[in-house]
């Protein structure tokens, strides 16, 4: 019988075996403090409101009912808003993307003469701003105040992904560049042809990225077009919703009616609960196509070489 190897039993010793030990009970503990929010926010969601404010809720409801989702999508608004949301996701991600890989191909090529003076004045508004209200008076100036491109046009360069998509590309190997300049290539189809195919474990990271943002923005609908119903967004329209919530009188005679069954009661809690929910799942459902992309993307595009 063969002895075992020095390697194999240094790893079969037992301090190896106690941190794998402590390394899975670790990982347990994480999973269960990062999936625990989420999943008692599903349980009040679907109990019912009358209930909840009793509390104890914790991994499954106690009275379940769909009240709390009906509330919702009986505002007629909600099912516009989602579409505008849904559309600018993805105008707001594909264009954000294309034109900061655009940008980040052009901050890497040594001929051009005023990257460096580009790549410090972008990192520059990455700490200062012009404020709130300069910004404003930008975006009404440009006459984007009333129109859906308020949403798309002043977040098409994010610095932070310009800098992780710029330090991916300038990692690629320069011959595969110089070869295609060789075969009669121009910079642009370099880019389409070359740089951006071998740039998608980065683009995939900054597109998850900008469409979380694009998804969960509201603030900008509240500034340039709470006065457009039509393009109004989830967020927003769910932020309102649970603004009346808060704000509506819930007098002992109306809980004792809704506890007869003749209206609908919720609660701020129920409804933030059902928010959260319908909020959440767009994202959850994206995430898996990204998620074998997302760690290669983030950790070589954050270090060059």
């Amino acid at each position: 019988m063969s002895e075992p190897s020095a390697s194999g039993a240094r790893y079969n010793s037992m301090p190896d075996k106690v941190f794998d030990v402590c390394n899975i009970v670790f990982m347990v503990c994480l999973m269960i403090v990062t999936l625990y929010p989420f999943v008692n926010m599903l349980a009040v969601s679907f109990n019912d409101a009358n209930d909840s404010i009793r509390g104890g809720i914790y991994l499954w409801p106690r009275l379940w009912t769909l009240e709390n989702y009906d509330y919702i999508f009986s505002e007629a608004s909600i099912y516009q808003a989602t579409l505008i949301s849904v559309l600018r996701t993805v105008l707001g991600t594909v264009i954000s993307v294309f034109c900061t890989a655009m940008l980040a191909y052009t901050l890497t090529r040594p001929d051009f003469v005023l990257r460096k003076f580009l790549s410090m004045a972008f990192i520059f508004t990455m700490y200062f701003s012009g404020g709130l209200i300069p910004g404003y008076l930008l975006i009404k100036g440009l006459g984007l105040t009333n129109s859906f491109w308020v949403y798309i046009l002043p977040a098409v360069i994010g610095v932070f992904n310009l800098i992780v998509i710029r330090s991916f590309i300038e990692g690629l190997p320069e011959g595969l560049l110089e070869s295609a300049r060789i075969d009669g290539a121009g910079e642009f189809a370099t880019f389409l042809q070359i740089v951006l195919p071998l740039t998608i474990p980065a683009l995939a990271t900054v597109s998850l990225f900008v469409a979380v943002g694009q998804w969960n923005s509201w603030f900008d609908v509240f500034l340039y077009n709470s006065s457009n119903e039509n393009l109004s967004t989830l967020q927003y329209e769910l932020q309102k919703i649970l603004q009346t919530t808060n704000t509506s009188a819930t007098s002992a005679a109306d809980q004792f009616a809704s506890a007869q069954g003749n209206v609908t009661f919720v609660t701020p809690t129920s409804i933030r609960a059902t928010m959260t929910i319908i909020a959440s799942i767009p994202i959850i459902l994206v995430y898996p196509f990204l998620q074998k992309y997302f760690v290669k993307g983030l950790t070589v595009g954050g270090v060059k070489g």
